[in-house]
């Protein structure tokens, strides 16, 4: 298409809104024009096309056929012009989601199924940042955070409870017997160095372990247990998908600790569509079986 196929864009909306309006008055007062400047730009688009465009109608003008159909295509146009204009707008202008997470369950729960958001809403940022207990909101510039709900939670804080936590070992399959039997290393994290005396208190169905052995991160606990050096007391959130696909197995199931995992945001803070997106897809992820990865 040639440039001097398409007449001015100014034209063609002084033209447009002279139809919408039936008049050259009122078109010229929705322009902000004088309606010499209107009459000028719609004389000059029905010369440029040889067309006649309008018609007396009373005290105000109507469309011929032709103009009736150029000013349906050209007000189409311009509003597939603004429309595109302000989605451009509003994706450039919106700030991107900053969501906290802490790093086991982001490493092993939260990274593994971001693709299915991102897929699902291609036009909404999400950055995800690490990090654990305590939260400030305004200093570390977060939108949301996952933690587990085992800290004093402030007031001003917005809190929706995503899934309860629940604790139990977790072994490769070859070494199910060694656990059976007693006979085995307990894996445990830094994060909760109570953890192994905590669970076997309220088992005693369980034989003890040899002994206790502490990684800083129940993502390293996992992989530890995973490569055969012991058998790991992991949340069942963070073992779930080694579980399901069988690179693991939970030989005595997983209980419950009294705690859950929360999704925080502050209360004052602006809720954009983009937001409550997120929020409830969170909420579906976390409701979902433990055991299914989408």
């Amino acid at each position: 298409m040639k440039r001097s196929d398409i007449p001015s864009l100014d034209d063609l909306r002084a033209f447009a809104a002279v139809v919408r309006l039936g008049s050259v008055r009122a078109a010229a007062v929705e322009l902000a024009l004088t309606h010499g400047a209107v009459s000028r730009r719609v004389s000059k688009l029905a010369a440029e096309l040889s067309l006649t465009l309008l018609e007396p109608d009373g005290r105000g003008v109507r469309p011929t056929r032709d103009g009736e159909r150029l000013a349906r295509a050209a007000s189409d146009a311009l509003g597939g012009i603004a429309a595109a204009l302000a989605e451009i707008r509003s994706s450039a202008a919106a700030p991107p989601i900053v969501l906290s997470c802490e790093r086991s369950l982001a490493m092993r729960w939260l990274i593994p199924r971001l693709s299915d958001f991102q897929d699902r809403h291609p036009g909404i940022d999400v950055h995800l940042s690490t990090g654990g207990g305590a939260l400030d909101f305004a200093r570390e510039r977060i939108t949301l955070a996952i933690r587990r709900l085992d800290f004093p939670l402030d007031p001003d804080w917005s809190v929706t409870t995503l899934v309860p936590e629940s604790v139990g070992p977790v072994v490769r399959p070859d070494m199910a017997e060694q656990f059976a039997s007693g006979d085995y290393l307990a894996l445990g994290s830094r994060t909760r160095p109570e953890a192994w005396r905590n669970w076997l208190a309220s088992r005693p169905d369980i034989p003890a372990p040899r002994d206790v052995r502490l990684y800083d991160h129940h993502f390293m606990m996992l992989e530890a247990a995973a490569s055969g050096l012991g058998i790991a007391l992991s949340p069942r959130i963070i073992a779930a998908d080694d579980v399901a696909n069988g690179r693991l197995l939970a030989p005595a199931g997983f209980d419950a600790d009294g705690t859950s995992y929360g999704l925080i945001r502050p209360r004052g803070a602006q809720m954009t569509e983009s937001v409550e997106v997120l929020e409830r897809w969170l909420t579906h992820q976390a409701g979902s079986s433990v055991w299914t990865r989408p």
